[in-house]
């Protein structure tokens, strides 16, 4: 495995994997990696030939310093993962290797990125946007595969690649759960002992959503899963069950076939986001 920090010397070593006809399959991550992410390295390694992971922590995606600045590192831990995992090439840029000058791109995702996360996270998914592109245009990938739990961030970079015609296939994979039903994520670590035991009720929430989703309206149904989590302790910034396409609200089961619930609760200091089909 190869652990590669540099722009140029990852776009050469790809560019001679190319001219042989090697698929390449690219995991972006922020680090901090757990069993999700390898879900997707491993889907990545039946699909394609050589698997590239990056691992850089956005800092233009962050909308609070203290969120980047708690961000977890784990980059040794996460590099022995990888060496298991058979990944072929990391690439680990710095900040200055990514941005040598202040970013100045924008996007317009329509609602997109208006609505859920981007409601209560302005401009983040524009700096996610921005990274993704760059790392696209660096690794030149065949396939990129993304999980499911941060659906919204999905759409958008479906919809980054329609509009900038990038020459990616971009794959969704399943949301990879704890035992208990938590969304893996590498902010669990952050939670204390007493919302570690809390953060289950957020999927225990969602499947009884699932079992009720067409015995009351969208309206209803928001409430009662938002009812159900405050009372556990949880704090609930949002709950809305959307069209899983453009992410707008919906008000009406007859006006659509399928559906996405999406959530993001604050469990003390740490704010977590899931999601279910309905």
């Amino acid at each position: 495995m190869d652990v590669i920090q540099h722009i140029l010397e990852i776009r050469n070593k790809i560019s001679d994997l190319k001219a042989k006809n090697f698929r390449i399959g690219f995991v972006p991550t922020m680090g901090a990696l757990h069993e999700g992410h390898l879900s997707l390295v491993r889907k990545a390694k039946e699909e394609c030939n050589i698997v590239v992971v990056s691992i850089f922590v956005n800092p233009i995606q962050f909308n609070k310093p203290e969120d980047l600045k708690n961000y977890p590192r784990t980059i040794d831990n996460d590099l022995l993962m990888l060496e298991k995992e058979n990944c072929d090439l990391v690439f680990t840029p710095s900040e200055a290797e990514m941005y040598p000058k202040t970013e100045t791109l924008s996007f317009d995702f329509g609602a997109l990125d208006k609505v859920m996360e981007g409601a209560f996270r302005p401009g983040h998914f524009i700096g996610v946007a921005i990274v993704v592109k760059k790392l696209f245009e660096i690794i030149q990938q065949d396939k990129a595969y993304f999980g499911e739990k941060d659906f919204q961030q999905l759409q958008i970079i479906k919809e980054l690649v329609r509009q900038l015609n990038i020459p990616v296939e971009i794959i969704g994979c399943p949301i990879i759960r704890e035992k208990d039903g938590l969304a893996m994520s590498s902010r669990n670590a952050l939670l204390d002992p007493k919302m570690r035991i809390l953060a289950p009720e957020i999927y225990k929430s969602l499947q009884n959503a699932a079992l009720m989703e067409r015995s009351c309206t969208p309206q209803i149904l928001k409430e009662i899963v938002i009812n159900e989590i405050n009372a556990t302790g949880l704090r609930v910034e949002y709950f809305e069950i959307s069209n899983p396409q453009t992410l707008l609200p919906i008000s009406d089961w007859k006006a659509i076939t399928d559906a996405i619930g999406c959530i993001a609760v604050q469990a003390g200091k740490v704010r977590l986001i899931d999601n279910i089909k309905l």
